[in-house]
């Protein structure tokens, strides 16, 4: 996909009011719109999920431990979790699609009343109503809607904003097939167009701003009506997640203890920030005697590890467990098997 003359507008909708449950969210944009000459063709509209979210009304209580039961309660799966000063944070699959921090759970800028934001559970849909909304209100116009969300990425400092639900809009650039300039296939090559006009459009946008909405003008080959692409096909799930959990939750999943579970806090959740390795170590005996009673460990990470048990097959798989569970927190020990009665518990 090439551009004639190259140039992109990004234009800030300011004018928005704070939105409340029930407000006509159409009406409100389509003003915001009057001083930059309305929608045109070809124009993608780029709203934030937090004013989306108000005006659908999706505001929950939740203080403490409870926003944790709620982060589960919007979540597919955990991917990654730490225990924090505050409780514990998780990365999860959100019922929305993204993976992200806290199911896109929002406590920031949520306005005048109490409690949390959360995601539409189905947020191309929720863009599809939006464009239909203002499509009656300007029905000779060709554009796209494009909902967009904060995240962090894996392997990259800071946040940045991808595409949540779209309408409308080719959301993937595939080059695969074609060649580069200088005539070599192209492979793998295959651009986020959703996520790069979120990126682009959030420059514009702010949170502390108060500016929810943005225009992205001079990209019309990417609004197209028909298309049946949509936001939530940029999620890599099954066999083309190379990452479904982290490190960590792959070795204690294995184990018995897959993140987001009981087992998971019995055992104990790693911290975000440094650990003694005796604390680690304590962690990895209580993963490798999980669901295992009978054995019994003693020992430290420098001291080494004796696992004994009255029947020597279970003493062994203990054994085997705890060096697992020991190379899943980093930690490298001796671990034999003793007589049984050789070794007290610990």
């Amino acid at each position: 996909m090439s551009r004639p003359d190259g140039v992109v507008e990004l234009v800030p909708l300011r004018g928005v009011p704070e939105v409340r449950a029930g407000d006509d969210l159409a009406a409100l944009l389509l003003t915001a719109l009057r001083p930059v000459g309305g929608l045109r063709d070809g124009d993608v509209l780029v709203v934030s999920s937090k004013v989306l979210s108000k005006a659908l009304g999706l505001r929950e209580p939740v203080d403490g431990a409870a926003r944790e039961a709620l982060v589960l309660r919007h979540s597919r799966r955990v991917v990654a979790e730490r225990r924090t000063g505050s409780g514990t944070t998780r990365i999860v699959e959100a019922q929305a699609g993204p993976v992200m921090a806290a199911a896109g759970l929002d406590a920031s800028n949520t306005g005048p009343d109490a409690g949390v934001l959360v995601l539409p559970a189905d947020p191309d849909a929720a863009a599809a109503d939006l464009h239909a909304a203002l499509a009656d209100r300007a029905p000779d116009v060709t554009f796209a809607v494009l909902v967009s969300d904060t995240a962090g990425r894996p392997w990259r400092s800071g946040q940045t904003d991808l595409a949540l639900g779209s309408h409308a809009l080719r959301v993937l650039d595939d080059l695969r097939a074609g060649t580069d300039a200088d005539g070599r296939p192209l492979a793998v090559t295959a651009r986020a167009l959703a996520d790069e006009i979120a990126a682009a459009a959030d420059l514009v946008k702010g949170k502390v701003d108060g500016v929810p909405a943005a225009l992205v003008r001079g990209l019309p080959e990417v609004v197209d009506p028909g298309t049946t692409e949509d936001a939530r096909s940029l999620v890599r799930t099954g066999p083309g997640d190379w990452f479904a959990l982290g490190h960590v939750e792959a070795v204690r999943a294995a184990l018995g203890a897959a993140p987001g579970t009981e087992e998971a806090e019995s055992v104990g959740i790693p911290s975000v920030g440094p650990e003694e390795p005796r604390d680690r170590g304590e962690r990895a005996v209580r993963l490798a005697l999980l669901g295992h009673p009978g054995a019994r460990v003693a020992g430290t990470v420098s001291s080494g590890y004796a696992v004994s048990a009255a029947d020597p097959v279970l003493a062994g798989r203990v054994a085997a467990r705890l060096e697992v569970a020991l190379a899943g927190e980093g930690q490298t020990s001796s671990v034999t098997v003793e007589p049984d009665g050789s070794s007290s518990g610990g």
